[in-house]
């Protein structure tokens, strides 16, 4: 078990599979290393007290193993050891501590031997040091400038290798809590490279070296997807800012989106949520006295977008990572793991309107796409008088997304049936059906009923693998079903932070990534990070007759396997199989005259009204609440779960 401020970040369910502690001949004899042998002597000094010599136990195990290195934190070890091996013999490593630690058998502080690195010459061929040694961290945890310990060690004829790299462990932001990037900052920054690295997860750093290193941004594509953004690149920035959306085609993405909301004056803009309070600094503004109660959304009340004007929105300050105790949808492990999203920037950016999303795609070279979210469009028809539909359609024609004059495809997605045939019948624009239920499993007659109104589909990551607790012991066959029918599979949701990842995949969102395209075969992924998708799909590695056993893909139930079976998660509830009847929708009601607005701050929640946040396969849902059925940003669940922080 680790634990990393307070992460309980690696399972225990290893702990009674009854392994030894192995010998250093036990090692060589069942696991073969190949790549060498690295031995470590921590307490030399310890051991002399007790009577025990490490120089002398290590010459005598050299007779029957081969060492290929041999480290200690203690000068005068390597003063011991020296010419007890021959020529081939092991090379020699002195390990630096923290600066202001002494090293025991000289009294002088790691810093001052730092400072002579000849010395350390004397009696060393490589040197080991902490990370913070060549990128020290500020107080916020964001990357200083590098020293230039690797030059001066290198110029004095010392290797150099780094410790401390572990992929659920503390990362500088600048990495966005991606490993790869971390690794190829030491060996791939065009100043200089470390010539070794130790790693708690060697298959990342093995990957990082040998597949991402030095292949550059414009590299040839080894492998096929799309990487579609999610509220653009909002592992960075607050989702759907203009920042972000920069960021995100900066990075890659192949599309980017945007969840259409609609201001009471008609305009359509993008934003994650429905409720301005969940991505916005709202309730510090003029408008908090417009929060009420909408019981087709929440049994709390909220500040909507249709609440407020576009001119009103627009100035409104987005949030990330608020200063103050608020909840965040675009970052669901502030609480409770206390993981944060480059808190420097956590009111960057502005809110952009559908028009100006659709700008800024058609002003770049890179792009392939737009992808536009409809939701919540028999709600806004009936209770609001607004016009989703219509609305987009009309300013996608005025942006000149219908004529010709951008090479952009234009991506219509909703969870509603109802939303994408509307557009069919109005447009030629591509239409993605979001299925937001876990499924196992798809029927014939819903894969037909799908191809009516869609060209592609929209999954969980939980309907691609089934799971027992955070391990994957299966897969499914809804990707297979629903390729075999040309519509092509989009999975979402994939992010950076190891929280987020079962723990086959190591803690490693590349890992992630590989095991579902090179396993599952899926088609396009969406994520907050699309840098670490799009940097994938260059890898090298994958254009090889042979992949290289660290880029093989996560087969489901492996780690299971090394469980005793008192171990074993517990299964979990089989997901569900959709058919057509949870697919079909009623037709999209027209747009009604809005109902007359209410004081401010006055609650439109009848007495003993109930909440529609309930899970429950999409037909049924819709169906059981007639009109008022198009509601899938419930904003009371992120906000509630997070408010007792606040008490």
């Amino acid at each position: 078990i680790s634990v990393s401020r307070g992460i309980l970040s690696r399972t225990d369910r290893f702990g009674g599979n009854g392994y030894t502690i192995l010998t250093i001949q036990n090692v060589t004899e069942q696991i073969k290393p190949q790549g060498g042998f690295w031995l470590h002597v921590q307490h030399d000094a310890f051991y002399e007290q007790h009577n025990l010599s490490m120089s002398s136990f290590l010459v005598s195990v050299s007779r029957t193993v081969s060492i290929d290195f041999i480290s200690s934190p203690e000068v005068n070890f390597f003063k011991k050891i020296t010419g007890r091996f021959k020529r081939n013999g092991p090379s020699f490593v002195f390990q630096f501590l923290g600066k202001e630690d002494f090293e025991p058998t000289t009294n002088r502080t790691y810093g001052s031997i730092l400072s002579n690195l000849g010395f350390v010459k004397t009696f060393a061929s490589k040197i080991l040091v902490p990370k913070s040694y060549i990128f020290p961290l500020d107080d916020k945890q964001y990357l200083l400038p590098p020293t230039s310990l690797v030059q001066d060690a290198h110029k004095a004829g010392l290797e150099v290798y780094v410790s401390g790299f572990a992929n659920d462990n503390d990362l500088a932001y600048n990495y966005s809590y991606d490993p790869v990037s971390e690794y190829l900052s030491f060996v791939d920054n065009g100043d200089f490279s470390v010539d070794g690295v130790i790693s708690d997860f060697p298959m990342t750093a093995s990957a990082s070296i040998d597949c991402f290193s030095h292949i550059g941004r414009n590299a040839t594509k080894q492998v096929d997807f799309l990487v579609i953004s999610k509220n653009g690149a909002s592992g960075d920035f607050p989702g759907c800012t203009n920042l972000a959306y920069e960021k995100a085609i900066k990075d890659g993405s192949d599309v980017i989106d945007c969840s259409v909301q609609m201001s009471s004056d008609g305009t359509p803009f993008c934003l994650s949520s429905i409720n301005l309070e969940d991505s916005t600094m709202v309730t510090l503004s003029p408008f908090m006295n417009r929060a009420t109660i909408i019981p087709e959304f929440s049994s709390v009340d909220g500040i909507c977008t249709f609440s407020l004007t576009w001119p009103e929105i627009k100035n409104l300050t987005p949030f990330f990572l608020p200063s103050f105790c608020a909840a965040s949808i675009s970052n669901r492990y502030q609480s409770p793991y206390n993981m944060f999203r480059n808190p420097n920037e956590r009111n960057s950016g502005k809110l952009i309107s559908l028009s100006e999303f659709l700008e800024l795609a058609k002003n770049s070279t890179s792009l392939s796409g737009v992808l536009i979210r409809v939701e919540n469009t028999a709600y806004l028809r009936v209770k609001q008088g607004l016009d989703v539909v219509k609305a987009v359609l009309d300013t996608l024609i005025e942006a000149g997304y219908n004529n010709g004059k951008t090479a952009s495809k234009v991506i219509i997605q909703s969870t509603d049936s109802s939303v994408l045939l509307d557009f069919k019948k109005q447009s030629k624009y591509k239409t993605v059906y979001k299925i937001q239920e876990f499924i196992r499993d798809i029927s014939d007659y819903g894969i037909e009923e799908i191809k009516e109104f869609a060209n592609a589909v929209v999954i969980n990551k939980d309907s691609v693998f089934h799971y027992s607790g955070s391990f994957p012991n299966g897969q499914t066959n809804v990707v297979e079903r629903l390729q075999k029918s040309q519509l092509p599979v989009y999975v979402e949701l994939f992010q950076n932070e190891f929280v987020s990842q079962p723990y086959d995949f190591f803690s490693d969102a590349t890992i992630e990534i590989n095991t579902y395209i090179s396993l599952a075969g899926i088609n396009g992924i969406i994520t907050e990070f699309p840098f670490t998708a799009a940097r994938y799909k260059r890898n090298r590695c994958m254009g090889r007759k042979e992949t290289p056993p660290y880029m093989e893909p996560v087969k489901p139930g492996a780690l299971l396997a090394y469980m005793s079976p008192q171990s074993l998660p517990p299964a979990e509830a089989p997901n569900l199989i959709i058919t057509d009847a949870d697919v079909i929708e009623p037709p999209l009601p027209p747009v009604t005259e809005k109902v007359p607005t209410l004081l401010p701050g006055a609650s439109t929640l009848a007495p003993g009204a109930p909440s529609t946040n309930a899970q429950a396969p999409s037909g049924q849902i819709r169906l059981a609440i007639s009109l008022v059925l198009f509601v899938f940003f419930p904003f009371s669940s992120t906000y509630l779960i997070s408010s007792p922080l606040c008490s």
